[in-house]
């Protein structure tokens, strides 16, 4: 199938801003995005530049705007994108060059919220152990990839680069409904923050976002709810 892709282009070294370039090739329609991206740098334009590591939707590294909607590149057939396609980087980030965006911000708000396993007791000589009802109620927030989706897909982060984002209290989540860990009063602290968990104004795009199909929503409604009326774990 004969196909156009319109690439939103930025070059810090010559460009003065980003411009869109078009070009014209033909795949399959079983290719993905991806592929059609990597033809191009490989037989129309070497400059081209964007992420992509393990491309099986698992390291979230090739996100972009595709027809005005976050999607991983690596997930898209060209058979649903149709004969035109407009790509952009991700929004609301600054542009290194072309698809590739300065991830810092955003992982520095995911590093804000302690993402990582706290128990202060002392480790036992077996794995500390939990129902499956347990693993269940976080398991929904275990599949984030950090591809930043839906951070970048929020209105407010757009406007407000102090907004610690969806995708890190979905980080937060993962943590604060584990039976085994204890520092989910230290993460509440964080998220009860004026730019924490209360500037989400449930706007849905990040759900729509994500391509792991986590309900962000949800998990940001269940974390205001557990500030509002049950504030100690």
């Amino acid at each position: 199938m004969q196909t156009t892709i319109r690439i939103l282009r930025f070059n810090p070294e010559v460009d003065e801003k980003q411009h869109w370039e078009d070009y014209a090739l033909e795949v399959e329609p079983s290719d993905r995005l991806l592929d059609a991206l990597q033809a191009i740098k490989a037989r129309h334009d070497g400059t081209l530049a964007f992420r992509r590591s393990c491309a099986h939707g698992i390291c979230g590294s090739d996100a972009m705007t595709v027809n005005n909607v976050n999607r991983l590149a690596c997930k898209l057939l060209m058979r649903d994108l149709g004969d035109r396609v407009t790509v952009e980087p991700l929004r609301g980030f600054s542009v290194l060059k072309d698809l590739i965006v300065d991830m810092e911000l955003f992982f520095e708000k995911y590093r804000s919220v302690k993402p990582w396993f706290i128990n202060y007791e002392p480790a036992p000589p077996v794995e500390r152990y939990q129902s499956q009802e347990e693993r269940l109620r976080y398991d929904d927030t275990t599949k984030c990839i950090l591809c930043a989706a839906c951070t970048s897909s929020c209105p407010i982060f757009w406007g407000n680069h102090d907004y610690v984002g969806p995708a890190a209290i979905v980080q937060a989540h993962r943590f604060i409904f584990d039976s085994r860990d204890q520092g989910a009063n230290e993460r509440l602290e964080i998220l009860n923050d004026r730019d924490g968990v209360w500037r989400c104004r449930t706007i849905f795009n990040c759900t729509n976002a994500c391509p792991r199909d986590i309900d962000v929503t949800r998990a940001i409604g269940e974390v205001k709810k557990l500030l509002l009326f049950n504030r100690m774990v």
